[in-house]
């Protein structure tokens, strides 16, 4: 192992699927398997069509918050990431 440490066993057991690349969430669907929760739960959204982060500027809506996150800038302009 690498000599992590942390202050919650459960980000311990999180961690240590770096390590043993257990897959602990599995879509019983399609038979996909994840390591995380987070990346498990918007593959299920793939087979739902769920898409719960809604635009307030618009009518589109988005799988999860980055996806939103990233939209939004085309109502503001706002560019912001600028090269060196």
């Amino acid at each position: 192992t690498c000599g992590k440490a942390f202050k919650r066993s459960s980000l311990l057991q999180a961690h240590l699927r770096v390590h043993t690349g257990l897959r602990a969430f599995q879509c019983a669907q399609c038979g996909l398997a994840f390591k995380w929760a987070s990346h498990y739960q918007y593959h299920l959204r793939q087979h739902s069509g769920e898409r719960p982060y809604r635009c307030p500027a618009c009518p589109k809506a988005f799988k999860n918050s980055s996806s939103l996150r990233r939209h939004r800038h085309t109502h503001t302009g706002e560019r912001p990431h600028t090269c060196g």
